[in-house]
């Protein structure tokens, strides 16, 4: 896009139009096009279009309209500034909160996002408000013995980049592991052969994992890092090489540290962070 045609897109009031590659030739859904352009998710695309927010060559649009190849799809200014009003947190999770809904007794982990848990060491300006809490979804879960970070996202952007089904982000863990009796140096008992396994060529619930990087941090922990996250993913794969899991803490996701965010206590992301 020229300068001049940004600049009118502006003066307009709109954002610039969306791109228009890869479009198949007979037409892809509105909704769908601006989740894979990484404009928006579905969700917040159908909002959108609802609201009068989007174009297809300077027309208005409606719901389960297609774009078509060569089609020029512009979004108005409002809905990008209703997306910059999203907000995504990281929480340090303790052991005994779960990641979703509230379960057998046990609360949530967004309860305890608050504006007294906030860590200190945020340096991010915004304010925290009790609205920031609607539509907060939890971007890759951690079961209710697992500790470290959990993201927590209202932007279906950052959902769909972290656990989305074309996702690549890789999840990073400390794991410390315990085989058969062995507690102490477990390390030099443990077969070379099944940590072979454990990088490559196990599967679970019928399906062959991806590669992992798998490496001993110390005598009694193992360093996971995975590009998937199936259900008690990393607990299942030891429990198949014969390890047992006494404890585990994620410590990045993507391009984020865990860092010295305390138990308990969140920040947001950072105005300089992606993942």
């Amino acid at each position: 896009m020229q300068p001049r045609e940004k600049a009118q897109e502006k003066a307009q009031g709109r954002a610039p139009a969306a791109a228009s590659s890869e479009i198949p030739p007979e037409g892809e859904r509105l909704n769908k096009h601006l989740a894979r352009t990484g404009v928006c998710s579905r969700r917040e695309a159908d909002d959108w279009i609802s609201q009068g927010w989007v174009r297809i060559n300077g027309r208005p649009v409606e719901m389960g309209q297609k774009v078509m190849p060569g089609d020029v799809v512009e979004v108005r200014q409002a809905a990008r500034a209703r997306q910059q009003d999203k907000v995504t947190i990281l929480l340090n999770k303790p052991v005994g909160y779960v990641s979703g809904q509230a379960e057998d007794g046990y609360r949530p982990a967004v309860t305890l996002i608050d504006a007294q848990s906030r860590w200190a060491g945020d340096t991010n300006p915004r304010r925290f408000e009790r609205n920031q809490l609607r539509g907060l979804a939890v971007a890759g879960r951690l079961d209710i013995d697992s500790v470290g970070l959990l993201v927590l996202t209202q932007d279906g952007r950052v959902a769909r980049q972290l656990i989305g089904e074309d996702s690549s982000t890789t999840k990073e863990y400390l794991v410390r592991v315990r085989y058969g009796e062995v507690e102490r140096n477990v390390q030099a008992a443990f077969p070379p052969d099944r940590l072979k396994l454990l990088r490559h060529g196990l599967s679970l619930d019928g399906h062959k994992l991806k590669p992992a990087q798998v490496d001993w941090e110390n005598p009694e922990q193992l360093r996971f890092v995975l590009q998937e996250g199936r259900h008690r993913q990393i607990r299942r794969m030891c429990e198949l090489v014969g390890l047992a899991v006494t404890g585990l803490k994620r410590i990045r996701v993507g391009n984020v540290l865990l860092g010295r965010l305390p138990p308990g206590q969140w920040r947001y992301l950072g105005l300089d962070e992606s993942f």
